[in-house]
């Protein structure tokens, strides 16, 4: 009897001992594994003795107010907290389903696109390894009619989502799927480095955070670089325009956006401030034929690929004299037939590399290297 008493406490005790991870509370998962310095849209948190971690996302759509995604990625036989309501994710994901093609482009700069197994609109997808391998990556179409059948073949262990205005019709019927997602934000970021520190998200997702840090630090090393030696030579900033009409609007960015603050790296100057939002505004016509005749260089001309196309576009613009001078770029050197564009593809992480092709175009004197995701238009 005295044998079996200590046998029964010693089954007791492997028995608690091997469910104490059961029975976790989501606050202790409060420790601070990485805190981004550039993005707001992530963080990444664990618990001390604790291989598990929990990827949280703020706010992942337009508009959004006090929403969080989770996912707990579960590693070393853990399991999620008992009060956690989010996505779980058992250990790395191998095989992944992306909605975005900035998706890849995070996990391309870590060596990682063999994960890829699903992706939405193979044509509009400029990564040459996605193209290489698309006959063996399933397509599962678009919002509003996703292919499910083609997703349960894809057998993901993770699909990565975006949303723009709300929720993404997928929730649900993944949930019913028994189908982890998480979204990424990575878009809704205005600061350049921001939307390229979501590569440190996607590591995590990998299982490789330390080296999502290391390529995210020597991306940031570069862009900074660069953007000091712009501050510390440039004494007159020219003037930028953006963008061409859509019906009778010109939608023109916030001063504090994602494209103003490359201009402004760059040793530029835009040329609509008025616009001190989170979105782009629309000015009527005459509004943008005024910024126009006092800007220097025009950027980001949509599809137009010549000045003539560019003239039947906007008739009225061709006797600005940004237009005279031809200093008219578009940002589609690496466009695809398909009308896929490489710039917000990997653009979103490589900032620097937007930022060299800007200095160029402004300062040709201090950057002679080759444009990249830019051309002028003829």
């Amino acid at each position: 009897m005295k044998n079996l008493h200590h046998t029964l406490i010693l089954a007791l005790t492997l028995l608690f001992s091997c469910g104490s991870s059961h029975t976790d509370n989501l606050s202790d998962f409060s420790e601070n594994l990485y805190t981004p310095s550039e993005a707001s849209g992530f963080s990444i948190t664990g618990k001390d003795g604790s291989e598990s971690t929990l990827l949280t996302v703020s706010n992942p759509w337009q508009g959004a107010d006090s929403v969080a995604s989770r996912l707990f990625i579960a590693r070393a036989g853990d399991e999620a907290p008992l009060s956690f309501t989010g996505q779980i994710l058992d250990g790395e994901a191998k095989r992944i389903v992306t909605t975005s093609s900035t998706h890849i482009a995070l996990l391309d700069a870590l060596g990682a696109t063999d994960r890829v197994v699903g992706v939405s609109g193979i044509n509009y997808i400029t990564n040459p390894e996605i193209q290489k391998r698309r006959d063996d990556i399933a397509d599962i179409g678009y919002e509003g009619n996703f292919d499910y059948e083609a997703l349960l073949a894809a057998n993901p262990d993770i699909v990565l989502l975006y949303g723009v205005n709300g929720a993404s019709s997928m929730e649900n019927k993944l949930r019913e799927l028994d189908i982890p997602y998480i979204y990424i934000g990575d878009y809704l970021e205005e600061s350049p480095l921001g939307k390229a520190e979501w590569i440190v998200a996607i590591a995590e997702i990998i299982g490789d955070r330390s080296k999502g840090e290391e390529t995210f630090d020597a991306i940031a090393g570069r862009y900074n670089e660069l953007k000091k030696k712009v501050s510390d030579s440039v004494i007159e900033a020219p003037s930028v325009m953006l963008n061409v009409p859509y019906g009778d609007s010109w939608f023109m960015p916030s001063a504090d956006s994602y494209m103003a603050r490359l201009i402004k790296d760059a040793g530029a100057d835009y040329v609509y401030k008025k616009n001190t939002g989170n979105s782009s505004l629309p000015i009527d016509l005459e509004g943008a034929y005024t910024l126009a005749s006092q800007a220097d260089f025009w950027l980001n001309t949509d599809q137009m690929t010549s000045l003539s196309t560019l003239a039947a576009k906007c008739p009225k613009f061709t006797d600005t004299r940004v237009f005279r001078n031809g200093y008219v770029y578009n940002n589609t050197l690496r466009a695809n037939a398909a009308g896929g564009n490489d710039f917000f593809e990997s653009g979103i992480t490589h900032p620097e590399i937007i930022l060299r092709d800007l200095v160029g175009i402004f300062h040709p004197e201090l950057s002679n290297a080759p444009l990249y995701y830019y051309k002028k238009l003829k």
